[in-house]
């Protein structure tokens, strides 16, 4: 079990910025590896930035050049810095962890990869 704990979503404008964070706790394994996900209503829940087993950062297109994945080795923690935000970037965004290790390149914004998830945090962009 690794139970997951993200905040830092809120209601920002078109342009706006926001900080997102992943914090683990109560896992009972010593060794995992995290990514974020997002899911807009009505849609499939898609990968937006993780990690791969090379320690490469990982981002979907639509989120290239605009969010930054960054992990604190201490908590094991993960963050999100988004900025330049967009109305479809709005949507419930989700911690996942994978056991034991960081994915191939291949799969880090799959779904069906990971192994257990957080709660979400809410992110709304208005126009």
């Amino acid at each position: 079990q690794v139970r997951l704990v993200e905040s830092g979503g809120g209601s920002v404008q078109a342009g706006g910025s926001l900080r997102l964070s992943c914090v683990p706790s109560d896992s009972t394994y010593h060794s995992y590896c995290l990514a974020w996900f997002r899911q807009a209503p009505g849609k499939e829940r898609e990968g937006v930035a993780g990690i791969d087993s090379s320690g490469r950062a990982i981002y979907a297109d639509s989120v290239k050049g605009r969010f930054t994945i960054s992990k604190e080795n201490a908590l094991n923690s993960l963050y999100l810095q988004m900025e330049s935000l967009k109305p479809e970037d709005t949507g419930m965004y989700y911690c996942a962890a994978i056991i034991p290790t960081c994915a191939h390149a291949t799969y880090v914004l799959r779904t069906s990869a990971y192994n257990f998830w957080g709660q979400g945090t809410q992110v709304t962009v208005s126009s």
